[in-house]
């Protein structure tokens, strides 16, 4: 048992505990908040992975942005607050029972898996690695990526100056 098993199984655990928490809350913000542990977590399994780069994107771009997006958007929506009915507890045990199958299913699949070890250098300047290749050989995509960004906060821009508009005429 070394420091890295435990690491990685202690984030593992918390990944998958925020799933769950995700999918069986029943409050819309309590839901955000189980999902911001899952990112964070895959982030620390990154960090793990001598992958920091992914890892610091996956908090600045999902536990961050993505999260306050939703954030703002479960705010400025507006809510029936409807119970719907509770789950049974048959549903749950199955849905537990599922999980855990899907979980051996994938170890011993991992394990009895042979794939030949290929000496490579992954852990040498992995940031360096990503940035010589996205701004030499992968130039053009990302900047398409970027007007294509823009062009859709544009149209959200104007798809929410309708409304207002709309708001304001039936008033």
């Amino acid at each position: 048992m070394s420091g890295e098993f435990l690491a990685f199984m202690s984030l593992s655990i918390v990944a998958i505990l925020g799933g769950f928490l995700l999918l069986n809350l029943s409050k819309v913000v309590h839901m955000v908040i189980a999902l911001v542990f899952t990112f964070i977590s895959i982030a620390g399994i990154y960090v793990l992975l001598s992958a920091e780069f992914v890892a610091v994107v996956q908090i600045l771009i999902y536990s961050g942005a993505i999260t306050i997006i939703m954030l703002f958007g479960i705010m400025l929506t507006k809510h029936n607050d409807v119970n719907e009915p509770k789950t049974s507890r048959l549903r749950k045990f199955l849905l537990l029972i599922g999980v855990a199958g899907f979980a051996l299913a994938v170890y011993f699949g991992i394990y009895t898996l042979d794939i030949p070890v290929q000496p490579v250098s992954l852990h040498e300047n992995n940031t360096e690695q990503i940035g010589v290749a996205l701004y030499s050989k992968y130039v053009i995509p990302f900047e398409l990526t970027s007007v294509i960004l823009l062009v859709a906060l544009i149209g959200a821009i104007i798809l929410a100056k309708k409304d207002d508009r709309e708001e304001a005429d039936k008033k």
